[in-house]
Formats: structure tokens, sequence, C-alpha cells
């Protein structure tokens, strides 16, 4: 059995999977909005403690064939130090079919094409990145990077064949810059289209609303459900991806859940949220919804 250190994060998709802590805590940790790793010191955990718990974990469950690497951006980690890790998963778990990780665009950006591939052949073929917006003043109020270094990680990645789960925050300009945020975000995604897209919905811990809103440099003023409804339409509306991209809103945070790939199946959604605006579609009820 593992002896996780808890908080323990994964993403929705991974929750019937082998969870592995190759890191505790975020290496970059500087994201306004989130909350997830700020009272965890990242580390590297070291081979061997991590090997032991992936022996632990193929003694107890020897068919499992997909593994996260937590915590919060194991893809920072060594090239030479991730293949290990996966070296080891294969040979402990003979059915191993997939590895993944999150991953910063720092850190797919520290990274070669070259060894992007090289991780791919052992299996480590998906990482989950945080776009959250394409708008370069978003960008710099949540501390995330620019536009310019989310669109090259992007672009690097699927040079490389490496599948990218990304996610974008609707409500994250609230009222005064939406429509900025929904335009750049949809821009972004055409012009380097990941894999998967995934919306959240923005929500706040206590711990850092303080700090989100300081860095606003005015008031922030919070999107209700029906102006996130109208973002989500206009990101669907105005995202025309040159490859297919895999698009949900399940995650728990959202007000409404969609699922479809865009291009194909932008018509079906666009005609689910326009049912929601006109109060014919049930919305997720608040107090259901979680981070």
């Amino acid at each position: 059995m593992i002896d996780y250190d808890f908080p323990l994060w994964r993403p929705p998709s991974e929750g019937d999977n082998l969870i592995i802590q190759a890191t505790l805590g975020c290496r970059y940790n500087h994201c306004a909005f989130c909350s997830m790793y700020k009272g965890k010191t990242y580390r590297a955990r070291p081979l061997p403690e991590l090997f032991a718990d992936i022996d632990a974990a193929a003694a107890d469950w020897p068919e499992a064939h997909r593994v996260f690497l937590a915590d919060g951006d194991a893809y920072n980690l060594p090239t030479e130090i991730l293949a290990a890790i996966c070296d080891h998963l294969a040979a402990r778990l003979p059915n191993l079919q997939r590895v993944t990780a999150y991953a910063t665009p720092f850190n797919l950006l520290a990274k070669s094409v070259e060894d992007m591939r090289a991780l791919k052949e052992k299996r480590l073929t998906q990482v989950y990145l945080g776009i959250e917006t394409g708008n370069d003043r978003l960008l710099k109020v949540i501390a995330k990077g620019s536009r310019k270094q989310m669109a090259a990680a992007l672009a690097r990645a699927r040079e490389a064949g490496l599948k990218v789960s990304a996610t974008v925050i609707t409500g994250l300009g609230g009222q005064a810059h939406w429509q900025d945020h929904i335009d750049d975000t949809a821009s972004l995604v055409n012009l380097a289209p990941p894999t998967f897209l995934s919306v959240l919905q923005l929500g706040l811990e206590e711990s850092v609303a303080k700090n989100f809103f300081a860095r606003q440099g005015e008031a922030f003023a919070w999107q209700d459900d029906r102006a996130v409804l109208v973002e989500l339409r206009r990101l669907i509306e105005r995202l025309d991806p040159p490859a297919p991209v895999i698009f949900r809103s399940n995650h728990a945070s959202n007000a409404l859940a969609l699922a479809g790939t865009l291009p194909k199946d932008k018509d079906r959604l666009l005609a689910q949220v326009d049912m929601a605006l006109a109060g014919q579609g049930r919305l997720r009820p608040r107090w259901i919804r979680g981070l």
C-alpha cells in the first residue's frame, strides 16, 4: 500500500488510474488562482523511495495499465529521471499503456522535441496543461507566463506527438475583461490546438482570494452563471481549430456540462448553451460544485 503525501490532486479523467507521487508540491506554485499546493514545499522524491511505491502498487494492483505522475508539475523532472520512472513502471506493470503528468508551459519549453519523443516512446504520452487564458494581461495577473510561451509550449508538444489536455477558466476576466479573455483564448487554441480542451469555471479558495484580487490592479466583479454561459457560448462559437479538439465542460466547477468534438459538434454545443440561457436546461446546483 502506498502512503501518499496529502493533499493529493489529479485530473478528473485519472480518477480510476494508479497515482504515483514522483514529486511533492509544485515547483512553480505561483498561479494566483490556485491553492492546490500552497501548503507543500516542492521536492523531487528520491528514486529508491519512488521505486518502492511503484513496487508496492504493482503488488496490490498488478493489472494497472494507466499511471498518473503527481504532484503539480512532475514533467519538470529531468528527462533521464522521467525515463527511469517510466522504465520501472513498465518493468513492474506488464499491462502498462500510458503514463501522464501535469505540466507547465515553462517545463514543456525546457524540454527539447527529442526529449519529449524519447519519453513518449516510454509511454509518457500525455500531459495536462493549464492554459487558463490566451490574454496577455490576464496571464500576467494570474502569474502564468505569456501567450507567446503558451503557444510555443503547445506547438512543441504537438511537434513531438505528445497529447495535451489543456484547461481554460471561464469567469477569469470578470465583468470588465471577459470578451478579451474569451476572444484571445479562442484565437490561441485555433493557433495551437491541444488534443483535449476542458473548461473550468472560476472559483477561489479563501487562502488565495486576497492575492488574486490584489493583483488585478482594479476592482474585480464576478461573472454570474448566466454571464459565464455567455462566455462559454462565445468561446465555442469562435473555436475553429485546424485539427479536431475534444471539448469538455464536465469539471465539477461548471454550471453546465458539455461534451463534443470541435469543430464538428459546434452547432450542437451552441444549441445546448442556448437552451440553458433560455432556462430550458438544468444547471448544476451550486452546492455540488467544487474545485
